[in-house]
């Protein structure tokens, strides 16, 4: 759960479709509120805005939406540009201006040092360490499945970097292994119940581009064949444009 989740409210989506980010705030709560990112509901760091909506997102937390080919925003679900997505300077300025107590220890900080103060703040933590424990709302005896595949993650054929997810391991082959004449197996398909784990493929990041341009785990249904599985993800992704 991240450190500034509780100083963000529902109404953090309603941000200004304006590079000129929030207006100024009349209380501490409203500052909390106005300056958390959407999605890592932190006080923005480093913060970005989305040419097209005037969204703004810390730096690192938009960075996966800039990896795919036609990229939509978090929060509208609006396509954008990624090379008009530009640093929210009026909205870093603004940090650095504005201060708000901490939740911890009441101290009155500037919401750009926010961060850095929850982290190392000892009523901070204590709060955190006394939040309750998840406890199931009814108890089960069923184990965990430990003989599922893992889908998520995949290793380099070429290098054997791990703990690639499917669109790092489309970018880290393009920019490492472009020139690698090798026929290798690709970790993805060999993953998948209709895999061949022997098949080599004469041009492995053809195939990563024209194959794995999606995420399996968000558009297949794992119970049927791979070309039924293909054709209803193409359709699915093709809708959500």
């Amino acid at each position: 759960m991240a450190m500034f989740r509780s100083l963000v409210s529902s109404s953090q989506h309603r941000q200004h479709h304006s590079h000129q980010g929030p207006a100024a705030p009349s209380s501490a709560d409203s500052l909390e509120t106005q300056y958390g990112c959407p999605i890592c509901l932190e006080v923005y760091y480093k913060p970005v805005a989305i040419g097209s909506c005037g969204h703004t997102f810390c730096g690192e937390c938009l960075q996966p939406c800039l990896q795919v080919p036609s990229p939509l925003c978090p929060l509208c679900r609006m396509p954008f540009d990624p090379k008009k997505v530009e640093k929210a300077s009026n909205v870093d300025k603004q940090l650095s201006s504005y201060k708000a107590p901490c939740r911890g220890c009441s101290k009155k900080v500037t919401l750009a040092k926010m961060r850095s103060h929850i982290s190392s703040c000892a009523k901070v933590q204590e709060q955190m360490a006394n939040c309750p424990k998840f406890v199931p709302v009814v108890p089960t005896s069923q184990p965990i499945p430990s003989n599922i595949p893992n889908r998520s993650t995949f290793v380099c054929p070429y290098c054997g970097a791990r703990n690639l997810d499917q669109q790092e391991l489309v970018k880290h082959c393009m920019e490492n292994h472009r020139s690698d004449p090798n026929k290798v197996v690709c970790p993805i398909c060999s993953a998948m119940p209709w895999g061949d784990p022997s098949y080599k493929s004469a041009n492995f990041l053809q195939h990563l581009l024209h194959r794995h341009k999606f995420s399996y785990d968000t558009f297949v249904d794992y119970s049927i064949d791979e070309e039924a599985a293909l054709q209803a993800a193409l359709a699915l992704s093709l809708s959500e444009n």
